[in-house]
């Protein structure tokens, strides 16, 4: 009689995928099912569903829930690389400073959003994003003026979401 081979590994590949999939995967059933439902307000007559307030959030909700359940799957069938070029996945730290000044733009973005409005606070944090992720061509630095610039106009003029505008 002879016995099959076990290789003695887990099943889970990369536990770290399936941990941060499954906290996000909770986030986005609380914000779907809980805090979307009882803390998003939607006015009695609504022409149309689009324009509800609770339409970007459920969306957002969605792609999150998605997105969660893929990564643990991407846990549970994709190993991390273990130094034998075994075909899985090799991460390499980036320098503090990157780290810094993406942790800066957040604070930047969130800190003067009130006080700057939308379009000034993007910019200056879409600025430190390019910064910390070296852009080497001068014409892209336009692009953190079009991006923050669109994005309010968009929610502003089609969406009809109320943002911060300069307070100057």
């Amino acid at each position: 009689m002879t016995r099959s081979h076990s290789t003695g590994g887990t099943r889970v590949k990369d536990p770290w995928d399936v941990v941060a999939g499954a906290v996000l995967l909770g986030f986005a059933l609380l914000l779907l099912f809980y805090l979307i439902p009882h803390y998003v307000g939607e006015p009695a007559v609504m022409q149309n569903p689009m324009m509800s307030p609770r339409w970007l959030p459920t969306i957002v909700g969605w792609l999150l829930l998605v997105f969660s359940v893929l990564l643990i799957l991407q846990g549970v069938l994709v190993a991390d690389e273990d130094g034998d070029g075994g075909g899985g996945r090799r991460f390499e730290r980036g320098p503090w400073l990157r780290f810094a000044l993406m942790v800066l733009a957040l604070v930047v973005y969130v800190g003067l959003f009130e006080l700057l409005g939308a379009m000034l606070s993007g910019i200056f944090a879409t600025l430190l994003l390019f910064l910390a992720h070296p852009v080497r061509t001068w014409w892209a630095y336009g692009l953190a003026v079009v991006f923050p610039v669109g994005v309010s106009l968009l929610f502003t003029e089609v969406m009809n979401v109320p943002l911060p505008m300069m307070s100057f």
